[in-house]
């Protein structure tokens, strides 16, 4: 049910620019003095296939759709490979594509390695700037910008209290090594100190490893980030929950459809159709990528779960419930948890 009120507002970076698009045709001007093509071929990388990610794929593509540009596609998932998504890379920098898009982290830093002649235009980054794929949020300077998942964490965390209020410890699992993972684990721990809580961490290299890393925690409750890795073993994470009465909050929406018990949290088919926004401004209207702001979500969704956090063994309060922007069961279905992607040991 939706709240009244304006929503949390979050605001990391500039919010994506209204847009007035006209249909891609032979008349168009590209914004340079040129003429804008009839149709363009652009390549789409994904490291792996989960339903945030996927999400902001179709999103992107449906910003096209929307505008009328006839668009050639050509869709690459490197199932969770760092070393597929590098080969990908490598064929995108020698084809004829007028635009690569690039989901998550791992490929947006191989297309940015390897790719230079062709403007790209990520999502589902957390920390384009820490992640080495722009000079700065306001100023990327190179030839990719995008759109940014970054997490509300301090949000996040509020909203466990108010959910739990005795929790004390919280949990989290995360990708080793992985950049961004590290960014959010740094909020989350920011973020506790300043709420009182205590925070417990548990490091994995793969999602193999994700059942064994929730299970030598010893907390209230469990924060799941944006880690592709923990994400597509998600089903581990929420079985624990279930089994030993401990909730688990999470840093998207998917994740509380697929059993996590709520969060504030951006969309992920909007960050796409966002990402797929400035690709158009870029291609139809001849913006440079170099001094293209970042982009961020500015509204962010309460979302849910009622009958998951039943599981878990507490209860949503009415007055949360009534708040909620999505509850899931009566404004979403479920999703099964086994629609995580397989073989993913990245973060997004």
């Amino acid at each position: 049910m939706k709240a009244s009120g304006s929503p949390i507002r979050f605001t990391a970076a500039l919010a994506a620019s209204a847009l007035l698009l006209t249909a891609c045709n032979g008349d168009s001007d590209d914004g340079n003095g040129g003429e804008a093509a009839d149709s363009y071929s652009i390549g789409i990388t994904q490291i792996v296939s989960h339903p945030a990610l996927d999400n902001a794929r179709e999103g992107f593509k449906a910003a096209f759709e929307d505008a009328d540009i006839e668009v050639e596609w050509d869709e690459q998932n490197a199932q969770g490979e760092q070393a597929t998504a590098s080969n990908i890379a490598g064929t995108f920098a020698t084809a004829d594509l007028d635009l690569i898009h690039s989901i998550a982290t791992p490929t947006s830093q191989a297309a940015a390695q390897q790719i230079t002649d062709a403007p790209i235009v990520f999502s589902s980054v957390t920390d384009p700037e820490e992640a080495g794929l722009v000079d700065s949020w306001d100023e990327p300077g190179g030839n990719i910008t995008g759109a940014s998942d970054m997490n509300p964490v301090a949000e996040q965390l509020e909203l466990l209290q108010e959910i739990v209020p005795e929790v004390e410890a919280v949990g989290v699992v995360y990708s080793s090594g992985e950049t961004n993972s590290q960014v959010q684990v740094d909020m989350l721990n920011e973020a506790a100190a300043e709420l009182g809580l205590e925070v417990q961490e548990a490091t994995v290299s793969a999602s193999a490893e994700v059942q064994q890393g929730v299970e030598s925690l010893n907390v209230d409750a469990i924060y799941v980030p944006t880690d592709n890795a923990v994400v597509s073993a998600l089903e581990a994470v929420l079985q624990y929950g279930q089994q030993n009465d401990v909730p688990i909050i999470a840093a998207e929406a998917d994740s509380v459809l697929r059993g996590a018990v709520a969060t504030y949290g951006i969309d992920y088919t909007q960050l796409g159709y966002q990402a797929g926004e400035m690709a158009i401004r870029i291609l139809v209207d001849g913006e440079d990528p170099a001094s293209m702001p970042v982009e961020t979500q500015s509204d962010l969704e309460l979302t849910v779960n009622p009958e998951a956090a039943e599981a878990m063994g507490i209860e949503l309060s009415d007055d949360l419930v009534e708040r909620a922007d999505v509850v899931v069961g009566v404004d979403e279905e479920p999703l099964d948890p086994s629609e995580a992607g397989e073989g993913d040991d990245e973060e997004e």
